[in-house]
Parts: C-alpha cells; structure tokens; sequence
C-alpha cells in the first residue's frame, strides 16, 4: 500500500493539498507530515485538511507538547500521527492516555532501538491505535530489522521502507533492498540471521581507518 507523503507549504496548506488529491484522486493514501510548524491557534486551518480525506496528519504541533495535540486532535476528525513526540514507550503510554493521536510513528533509532520499537508496537496493538515504522537512512543492515520490525501485527499503515538505491550509490549487503511496482518491500523469509548478507567488499572499499579493541 503507497502512501503519498504531503510537506506542509506555508501559506498554501489547503490548496496544495487539494491539487495533490485532485492529481491523484480519491483511493491514493496521502498524509501530511507537518513537522512541527503549526500552533493550536492553526486549529481552523487545519480544520480544512478534513475534506480530503487523508491518512493523517504528522506532528502538527510541538514535540513536547501531548497537551495541545490532544485538543487538537478532539477538534479533528483526520487522525494525528505522533512522531517526534515519542522517544519511548513511556512517551506513547501518556499520548495514549491523553489522547493526543491516533497513530504513531516508530523510528527504532529514535525510541532506543528494537526493544523499546517492539515495547512501543505491543503497548498499541492492546490499545488499537495503528503504528508505522519510520525511517532514518539507515544503511541495508539498518534497513533489514526495520523491514523485520514492520512485518509484527500492528504495522497496519504504509512506511518509510524504501529500496537501498533511493539512498545509495552502492548498499553495503547483498542482495540490495529493492521495492516492486506496488511499493511493496518483500520481508526475507528464505535466508536466515536478518535476511541479508554483509558485502565485505564494500565495507573494505569504503574503509578510511580499522582500529582494534582488545
């Protein structure tokens, strides 16, 4: 399932999302990330955004402030995603109860790793609020437990899963990430360990200096 990520465009929210969805039309899934830009006194404007029906709106307002999001969130019918907001599971657990969203971002590189991604993932799954899994250019190891993480359950929404050329020249595993015509990124289930192989080669080519730990 694509989804079709809108950045917020000061001064033109509205109209640059509506020609998005009329460029696109009615079944594309479209979110808007708004990276923080917004205040609770944009409350109307982003009233607005409820005609098109989108996926969701990424952090309106402030990374620290849970408060306002839930205010926020009581006047909207799109859902808020939380993303900057959450660095661990305690974070989710006081969105969850104020009610400050209704979906979350995981980024395993922001919230602490893994432990905390399948914590944070679990805590949701029990409270139905749907997740997705984010991306931070990471490398095709990084990318190859982000694509394990996102196969769990409750990473019901589309993700930042994308294939190893969209940022690299040359991945450092083999074989490379690659994405089919649908945007789907096929989770290895024929190769064991993280489903993909360290291309030494390409780490010895890109080795500027080795230092050994006794």
């Amino acid at each position: 399932m694509p989804r079709q990520d809108v950045i917020r465009a000061p001064g033109a929210d509205v109209a640059y999302v509506r020609a998005v969805r009329d460029d696109l039309g009615p079944a594309a899934h479209l979110m808007v990330d708004a990276n923080s830009a917004y205040t609770l006194n944009d409350a109307e404007l982003l009233q607005g955004l409820d005609a098109f029906g989108l996926l969701m709106i990424e952090q309106p307002l402030g990374r620290d402030d849970l408060v306002r999001h839930a205010a926020l969130q009581r006047l909207l019918k799109t859902p808020l995603c939380l993303d900057e907001s959450i660095t661990d599971v305690e974070r989710a657990e006081d969105m969850i109860t104020l009610q400050s969203g209704r979906i979350i971002n995981i980024k395993p590189g922001r919230v602490g790793g893994f432990t905390q991604s399948i914590a944070i993932h679990d805590l949701c799954l029990r409270h139905g609020i749907p997740v997705w899994c984010g991306g931070m250019l990471e490398s095709g190891i990084g990318r190859a437990h982000n694509v394990a993480l996102a196969s769990l359950p409750n990473f019901a929404l589309p993700g930042d899963l994308s294939p190893s050329a969209r940022y690299w020249e040359r991945d450092i595993v083999t074989p490379e990430w690659t994405m089919d015509r649908e945007g789907m990124v096929r989770v290895p289930r024929d190769t064991p360990g993280m489903g993909v192989q360290v291309d030494i080669d390409r780490l010895e080519n890109l080795t500027v200096r080795r230092e050994v730990l006794e």
